[in-house]
């Protein structure tokens, strides 16, 4: 289901829509309208066969009114500043609405990794840091991974940017590997903060989670993990998920109505989320088009793959059965989508509340390397779910209080948040 939708556009319409709720003054919505400054820059990159590829970097620093730039850095082929600026924007809002000391930032490299040997892939890392890194730091703007980026990549980058100034540096970088700086619980965090989030929501709707299915767009890690958190955590059915071929170039959805095992498809998945057709289909999966998740009778929807996947058109196909769509993407309902879901009274748990878990355990691990001290996994675990509890309650109550949708009161949540510490400050 491609994507026609303008991120950057959507994300400005959605902040509008707010701040027109919230009246805030026209200046100061112009300033958080627009990311504070952005990077362009080529990388060269010598290739395994011995040419030289330039490859498009970005980096976009949106408002660190509350703490230094965090968010990822994506290697995709179709790549646009626009989607950065979105994305960095999103990230604001992201660690004001589970009210971290952060600020929004995001990267990309036009690029696609699966393309690319781990030599190539090293030398484009380490290159993307040496363009960037008198702009980024513990204290400046700190990268993880994200769409087509690994620990391991992360751990390079942050070998990199150490080199560089000359000093062991690992909070330069979260999303690390174990071993390297990185934080136990920091694979699940995205996924089973999803998980978390629902469980609140189904609470407040009277529903029991072991009684529910679910339907899920994607089968890249934060999906995994939601798949594994809603069958183990909740106890509810996972009744599919779509992934993207890369040999066919197409997606497909993976089904079984009994519920699929997520831990058995994660064993037949390659690294970039493809998963083999044929072991899925003698252990007795229906494979369908890529586009049948979103049509299923199932109580929660996740779309946790690319950014405007539920449109004008396709949110006509989500079944009236559906009772909560958690946005585990970022950007996968547009505003059009979102009128459609608030006159059929869904609830919707907004894409910077409900993936909130991986930025909320990278500010975990960058604490436990300002402290040089490392958590075990339960404890990371048990501080996200409170952390995303607690952020899913204030964002309930605000959404109860206002009558207002719930993604309007999670803006409402974390603009008054960012504007607060833009005065506290001084800025305006």
């Amino acid at each position: 289901m491609a994507s026609t939708t303008n991120a950057f556009e959507m994300a400005q319409r959605q902040f509008d829509h707010v701040a027109e709720m919230l009246k805030l003054d026209k200046d100061v919505r112009e300033i958080l309208r627009w990311p504070t400054r952005e990077f362009h820059f080529r990388i060269p990159v010598r290739m395994d066969d011995g040419s030289i590829r330039n490859f498009q970097g970005f980096r976009v620093q949106h408002n660190d009114a509350r703490g230094p730039h965090k968010g990822g850095i994506r290697f995709h082929p179709a790549e646009t500043i626009d989607t950065v600026r979105a994305l960095g924007t999103w990230m604001t809002w992201k660690c004001a609405v589970v009210d971290i000391p952060l600020g929004g930032g995001k990267g990309g490299v036009i690029v696609d990794p699966s393309t690319l040997t781990i030599g190539e892939k090293e030398r484009l890392v380490r290159g993307f840091v040496q363009q960037i890194y008198k702009n980024i730091g513990p204290r400046i703007d700190v990268p993880a991974p994200d769409v087509g980026t690994t620990p391991q990549m992360m751990g390079w980058m942050m070998d990199e940017y150490s080199k560089l100034v000359g000093q062991y540096t690992p909070g330069v970088i979260t999303g690390k590997p174990l071993g390297g700086g990185g934080s136990l619980g920091r694979t699940e965090a995205t996924g089973f903060g999803v998980i978390y989030t629902v469980r609140e929501a189904l609470k407040h709707l009277g529903m029991d989670s072991s009684k529910c299915t679910a339907a899920i767009q994607g089968f890249g890690n934060v999906a995994q993990y939601a798949a594994i958190g809603f069958t183990e955590i909740l106890k509810g059915k996972v009744i599919c998920v779509s992934y993207w071929d890369r040999d066919d170039r197409c997606s497909y959805t993976v089904s079984k109505a009994d519920g699929i095992d997520p831990h058995f498809l994660m064993s037949i998945t390659d690294q970039y989320g493809s998963i083999d057709k044929a072991k899925v289909k003698a252990a007795g999966y229906t494979l369908e088009d890529g586009d049948a998740w979103i049509s299923k009778d199932v109580e929660v929807l996740i779309p946790a793959a690319l950014e405007g996947q539920i449109n004008a058109e396709s949110v006509l196909k989500v079944s009236k059965k559906v009772r909560v769509v958690a946005e585990g993407a970022n950007g996968p309902t547009t505003p059009e989508a979102d009128k459609v879901f608030g006159e059929r009274g869904v609830f919707v748990i907004p894409d910077f509340l409900c993936n909130a878990g991986g930025v909320t355990v990278s500010y975990f691990e960058s604490v436990q390397n300002d402290m040089n001290f490392y958590w075990t996994r339960e404890e990371v675990i048990q501080k996200l779910d409170t952390k995303m509890s607690q952020a899913f309650a204030g964002v309930l109550e605000m959404s109860l209080k206002e009558k207002v949708y719930t993604r309007d009161a999670a803006y409402m949540v974390a603009i008054a948040r960012v504007v607060k510490a833009m005065e506290l400050r001084g800025l305006i």
